[in-house]
């Protein structure tokens, strides 16, 4: 039975006035161009001489597949009376199985037939003419989002709506053999979805909107308007509105396996970026294909509207930005195929300071398949506050890499920072960043280098060789060494390895040698007392965290060298007695250690390893036991008269500790206790 078929079979039932009906009447189903009803039923009372009767209706089941809903063992029972006009009237509580009521107004006019949905202030009203049958408009009022998930899930299985409400009307049109059609204009107003992994997500999303739809063995949607405020999740992607409209204009269809094409996105955020191209979305509307062309005339605005998912995954999450970007790209198979960016006058700043780039200026392309050359520049720079010189980049790209052309140098802290073969592939297949490249460090100014770093006043040149540096998974890894001259020596630095180098708390590790290296310059730049002689040792396994010294274990000697003289001050004596909780003993008595300005000594040893924030102390060897008997070790070894040695009792030492005695101790702050 038709719905036409079902209001004539209520409307032959009613009675004419003065005359007492009961009908009862049960229908299998009941099709409509929207829905069907079945195992109907339907119960007429009209007293004699009553001003009005009573109806109720009874359906098994509802069932609304374009739409995506059913409803079962719906019952709605309400008193019926005339109009006046010679239509019927009727409005009472609607109640279906595990859902709160809800009240059903309906108004059977000779000409239209109007319903009215409604619970609390949300409501959905109907209209119907009878010469359009058929056509239905609905008005929408503060209706909650949560009522249309059904329908969402026809077009994304994965999305649950949470939160917001809509206003607006809509025109369904439903022809007997063409799809259902909805078009409208609507309000959206604190909207909130998501997904069950989290990883697609909205919240206090408003908007208005222009849908034109069809919903049929193939949905096709049109989405036009603007996106008033709100914030999105798409994976790693997080967009924030934060009040600022953008018009959106979108059209989609559904594609085998529950997939969506997308052949229009239109994307227009003034003065921050527009968007255009089309795209291909799997059922977990995960993006399967994209071909996107992107303006961007400031990049300032950005960082907060568009990248913070990005760049807080990067460590960058204060990343500043500025100049203009124009890019097109394209994905297949969710992974990067195409790209290119056109760069003007950008500025990159990393607001605690780790890099800066300023002036970059050209273009940067990307190919998986024919090469593709492109170049860039910048017109200066600082990496940890050590600023360098322009340069250009010349580079090519094929089979999902960016080669460098040619070996590049740029000027830094008075020397000369290059780069060759250097090779980049972008994240694909699941693999992460991935960077290779050689370095070279040709007579950098060490002065410099400390001034930057707020590092003690050293002088000396710093050189080496990089063959290959590899970065991958967070993690900087360089093959061969860097040379430093310092202080007549060579410290050499090996088994060189960052990780999250710009990200949170940056790890570095490696290995130092100390090869001759002048004692008197060092303890003169770190003001601890004077000490003459050739310094000689070893900084294994040393850890780094946020520039902060961890772990290492470290043996620092001396090693005698013809022609240097080997004294030790007594200040240094007593700055070494404070700082390791030391004592020195002569072979006179103490009282006449203080008469002598300094003291000649066999050897120098010291060893420190640290972990736990506790360094394990130790020196040349042995010494004999202290006043309390607990053992000593030997850090100087005295030669000639007075003989001095310096000894060690505290084994274990707390690293902040000795950290602060050893400032106190440059100050001229800290005094031994003489034994």
């Amino acid at each position: 039975m038709s719905l036409p078929l079902l209001g004539a079979v209520c409307l032959w039932a009613l009675p004419a006035d003065g005359e007492a009906r009961t009908l009862n009447a049960r229908i299998a189903r009941v099709a409509t161009g929207v829905a069907q009803l079945e195992r109907v039923q339907v119960r007429l009372a009209w007293p004699d001489g009553a001003a009005q009767g009573e109806l109720e209706l009874r359906a098994g089941r509802i069932d609304a597949p374009d739409l995506g809903y059913r409803f079962d063992e719906v019952a709605w029972r309400c008193p019926l009376r005339r109009d006046g006009r010679g239509g019927w009237q009727c409005e009472g509580e609607l109640r279906g199985q595990g859902g709160a009521p809800m009240k059903l107004a309906l108004d059977l006019g000779v000409a239209s037939t109007d319903a009215r949905l409604s619970r609390g202030a949300s409501a959905i009203s109907l209209q119907r003419a009878a010469a359009t049958p058929d056509a239905t408009r609905i008005d929408l009022t503060r209706v909650p989002l949560a009522w249309a998930q059904a329908l969402a899930a026809k077009a994304w299985s994965e999305g649950r709506i949470k939160s917001g409400s809509v206003d607006g009307r809509l025109d369904l049109t439903a022809p007997a053999r063409a799809p259902l059609r909805i078009a409208g204009e609507l309000g959206v107003d604190g909207a909130g979805f998501d997904t069950p992994d989290g990883l697609v997500a909205g919240e206090k999303l408003a908007a208005r909107l222009r849908v034109d739809s069809e919903l049929g063995a193939v949905t096709r949607l049109r989405l036009g308007g603007r996106l008033l405020d709100g914030e999105m999740l798409f994976g790693n992607a997080y967009i924030a509105l934060r009040g600022k409209p953008v018009a959106l204009d979108l059209q989609a269809e559904s594609g085998p396996g529950g997939g969506w094409r997308l052949p229009r996105i239109a994307w227009r955020d003034p003065g921050a970026l527009d968007a255009e191209g089309s795209a291909a979305l799997r059922g977990d509307a995960s993006l399967d294909a994209l071909d996107l062309q992107l303006a961007s005339p400031d990049l300032a605005p950005l960082r907060e509207r568009y990248l913070s998912g990005f760049l807080g995954l990067a460590g960058l999450s204060k990343l500043e930005l500025s100049g203009g970007l124009d890019a097109q790209l394209s994905l297949r198979g969710g992974d990067l195929s195409q790209a290119r960016a056109q760069l003007r006058e950008v500025r990159l700043r990393d607001e605690q300071g780790r890099f800066r780039f300023d002036g970059l200026d050209g273009s940067l392309a990307y190919s998986d398949a024919a090469s593709r050359e492109s170049e860039l520049s910048w017109r200066s720079g600082a990496l940890y506050g050590l600023e360098f010189g322009p340069t250009r980049l010349p580079f090519s790209s094929d089979h999902g890499e960016f080669r460098l052309q040619r070996a590049i140098s740029f000027p830094m802290l008075g020397g000369r920072v290059g780069a060759d073969n250097l090779r980049l592939r972008p994240p694909v297949g699941g693999k992460g960043l991935d960077l290779r490249f050689g370095l070279n460090l040709d007579r950098l100014d060490v002065a410099q280098l400390s001034k930057a770093l707020d590092w003690p006043a050293f002088t000396g040149e710093l050189s080496g060789r990089i063959p290959e540096a590899h970065y991958a998974d967070e993690r900087l890894e360089l093959d061969g060494g860097l040379a430093m001259q310092l202080f007549g020596g060579t410290v050499e630095v090996s088994s060189l390895a960052m990780e999250r180098p710009f990200g949170v708390a940056p790890t570095l590790s490696s290995d130092l040698a100390l090869r001759n290296i002048d004692l008197e310059s060092l303890t003169g730049v770190f003001g601890f007392g004077s000490i003459t002689g050739r310094l000689y040792g070893r900084i294994d396994q040393l850890r780094l965290v946020d520039w902060q010294p961890t772990a290492f274990d470290a043996e620092l000697h001396t090693e005698k060298t013809r022609g240097v003289r080997q004294r030790i001050s007594q200040r240094a004596v007593q700055d070494l007695s404070s700082v390791g909780d030391s004592s020195f003993v002569g072979s006179l008595q103490d009282r006449l250690i203080g008469f002598f300005d300094d003291f000649g000594y066999a050897r120098l040893g010291i060893s420190c390893k640290l972990a736990d924030e506790v360094c394990q102390m130790g020196g040349l060897g042995a010494a004999k036991a202290g006043p309390d008997g607990k053992p000593g070790f030997t850090i100087v070894r005295g030669a000639g008269v007075p003989h001095l040695d310096v000894v060690g009792y505290n084994h274990r030492v707390d690293w902040p500790t000795l950290l602060e005695r050893m400032e106190a101790v440059s100050k001229g702050e800290l005094k031994p206790v003489v034994q």
